[in-house]
């Protein structure tokens, strides 16, 4: 038989030379680059399947939403602050309530609406808010265009980037105060936020973890107030054209008492 040769033993003691030169791990500078004129559009559908059980008395409600949203970017400041306005395009609902008929309006086929979405049909195709955000996301401006319609501060209109450039794994909150209503009468304001995390890259598109959070203790009731509110879920940021491209949020959730 041949001989066999063997390669010198490698001395473990020594450094690896992967350990001594592991580069910094990558910095991703996230922020909003729109452009005036620009119209950013969106398809979103929401569904909701809600159950109540009162006293052995239970009762289902399923709704689903699909609509089209645009943002029309009408200025960017030379701070960087951009200011755009929101328009629902077009709006399909479909309401299903326990032992009845779903009831349902699409904006383009019902020139009237049926009873009940009046309010959702007045706000079709007319601006809804004027928004000032700064290029990392955070709401300097917001003011309703519609008479009588409210939004939460904490309504995710757009998503809240970090201040200073992330690697992969880095966490940022933005904090929000909200009002609620106490079984015996008054409000109370409720400490939540808004968790962030950039879990991952590929290609130009971070992916960001988003987790909603309570702070302040809460008993049932007042859970079962912000219970739409706790999503989980990921949003898709284009790096390089600075925009959200796609996001998924979801809750599954039971509330005793």
């Amino acid at each position: 038989p041949k001989p066999v040769r063997t390669a010198p033993t490698k001395d473990d003691s020594a450094p690896a030379a992967s350990q001594a030169e592991t580069p910094a791990a990558k910095k991703y500078d996230l922020r909003y680059k729109l452009k005036r004129g620009e119209v950013l559009r969106y398809d979103v559908t929401h569904r909701a399947s809600v159950r109540s059980t009162i006293e052995q008395q239970t009762q289902a409600a399923q709704t689903r939403t699909d609509s089209v949203k645009l943002w029309k970017v009408i200025d960017v400041l030379k701070n960087g602050e951009i200011e755009f306005i929101t328009v629902v395009d077009r709006l399909h609902m479909v309401n299903q309530l326990p032992d009845k008929d779903p009831l349902e309006y699409d904006s383009v086929r019902d020139k009237t609406p049926p009873p009940g979405f009046e309010d959702a049909a007045r706000a079709v195709g007319v601006p809804l808010s004027s928004i000032r955000i700064s290029p990392r996301g955070k709401i300097e401006h917001r003011e309703s265009k519609i008479r009588g319609a409210t939004a939460e501060d904490d309504a995710p209109i757009a998503l809240r980037l970090p201040e200073k450039p992330v690697v992969i794994g880095d966490t940022w909150d933005e904090p929000y105060e909200v009002v609620v209503q106490l079984e015996a009468g008054g409000t109370k304001q409720i400490q939540t936020r808004r968790h962030h995390e950039l879990a991952r890259v590929e290609g130009d598109v971070a992916m960001i973890k988003v987790t909603y959070q309570v702070l302040s203790p809460i008993d049932a009731p007042i859970e079962g107030q912000l219970v739409q509110r706790l999503m989980d879920g990921e949003v898709q940021f284009n790096l390089k054209s600075g925009r959200v491209i796609g996001q998924r949020m979801e809750i599954d959730k039971r509330i005793l008492g």
